[in-house]
């Protein structure tokens, strides 16, 4: 029996395929400190820092972080959950940016679940809005949501990838204020969009595109409605949805879907 846990020490990992195909411009890859196998992590993950919750489309896993035991899952109809995408730990719930990707014209929705057990609590439907919910976390009392749009499958025409978009929202999802990626940023997203981010617990905001292995650190203007990219750093995972640990201040969690694997990486402060 594989034992599902993985020690990867505090080594950086080697090159992947993805960033061979990214090009030499890749970062130098953030070290990997733990991976734990589960057969959900197809869009993301998520930490209450005991345990990881780990998403695909329609199904759900709950693991203790400290044996890789999954203790809990969850099953949804595909009709009914076509692509959840990123989910966050709020309080008692798991809060998950769900869509109907990529069926169009776009629409989103936000699931409510029990975070204890994994049951099905309530549906917030968005309906049509400026593109795909992709990612949902919760900051400074408000809700942060990102609205993928794509140059081709699932895309609408005249809304490419250039159209994703960084939206607050206030407790009843509605928009309170909006923000574009920068052009640098989007084009490392190309032909897809951003389908991770996260706030780190010193009020740092970090995205992740759909198959670059790279983190992303940005930041709201002073002025204007556009992000500014402050760093890259380089991920042992290709893209997909992220979750800081709020026990590990350090620790960013994020999904394999090759080897089928949830990874702890242990993200540094510049020197």
């Amino acid at each position: 029996m594989k034992w599902p846990l993985k020690l990867a020490g505090l080594l950086p990992a080697l090159f992947s395929p993805a960033q061979v195909r990214a090009g030499v411009d890749a970062p130098v890859i953030a070290p990997v400190s733990l991976r734990l196998s589960a057969p959900e992590a197809r869009q993301g993950a998520a930490s209450d820092g005991v345990h990881i919750f780990v998403i695909d489309n329609d199904r759900i896993g709950k693991y203790r972080i400290a044996t890789g035991q999954r203790i809990a899952q969850w099953q949804g109809e595909r009709r009914l959950f076509p692509h959840m995408n990123s989910c966050t730990v709020a309080g008692r719930d798991l809060v998950c940016a769900a869509s109907n990707y990529p069926a169009v014209p776009q629409t989103s929705a936000v699931e409510f679940f029990d975070a204890r057990t994994l049951r099905h609590v309530r549906t917030v439907s968005l309906g049509f809005g400026p593109g795909s919910l992709t990612v949902l976390d919760r900051h400074a009392g408000k809700w942060w949501a990102v609205f993928a749009n794509y140059a081709g499958k699932g895309g609408e025409p005249g809304r490419d990838h250039r159209y994703t978009l960084l939206v607050r929202m206030d407790d009843a999802f509605r928009q309170e204020a909006a923000w574009t990626f920068p052009p640098e940023l989007i084009d490392r997203f190309a032909p897809f969009s951003c389908s991770g981010a996260s706030w780190s617990a010193d009020g740092r905001l970090f995205v992740t595109g759909h198959d670059r292995p790279e983190l992303y650190e940005v930041a709201l203007p002073a002025a204007g409605s556009q992000l500014e990219l402050r760093r890259t750093i380089g991920l042992a995972t290709p893209g997909q949805a992220i979750d800081w640990d709020p026990v590990l201040p350090r620790r960013l969690w994020s999904i394999d879907r090759a080897s089928g694997d949830v990874v702890a990486s242990e993200i540094l402060d510049r020197p």
